[in-house]
């Protein structure tokens, strides 16, 4: 499996334009080859910048490369680009190989939801 990350740092008083922009966004990836999961995580708001960071879980390396070359890839991207900033800078990305995944049984997933 491989973990593709992004982290972004938004102004504080931008956060809540970042987050709509995320949450309203019409998102392709459950249409690729090998995706898994998305989760946007959102750090302590007390902080500034507010950190954020996007998590997808793919199959195999290959597959998020796919998606990364992909049109579909490129719209996303391209929306982005023709938006007001919203973070300072541009994001980090980071790239890792799972090397070892738990899961709680399925018994206590269910409980948590």
């Amino acid at each position: 499996m491989f973990v593709a990350m992004n982290r972004f740092k938004v102004l504080k008083e931008k956060a809540a334009a970042f987050e709509a922009m995320w949450l309203n966004r019409n998102s392709t990836l459950h249409q690729m080859p090998g995706f898994m999961t998305f989760q946007l995580l959102k750090g302590p708001d007390a902080e500034e910048p507010v950190f954020y960071s996007s998590y997808t879980l793919w199959a195999r390396k290959a597959d998020f490369e796919a998606w990364a070359q992909s049109t579909q890839f490129r719209e996303a991207h391209d929306r982005a680009e023709k938006r007001e900033p919203l973070s300072v800078g541009h994001p980090q990305f980071q790239g890792f190989e799972v090397l070892q995944a738990l899961n709680a049984p399925a018994s206590a997933r269910e409980a948590a939801e």
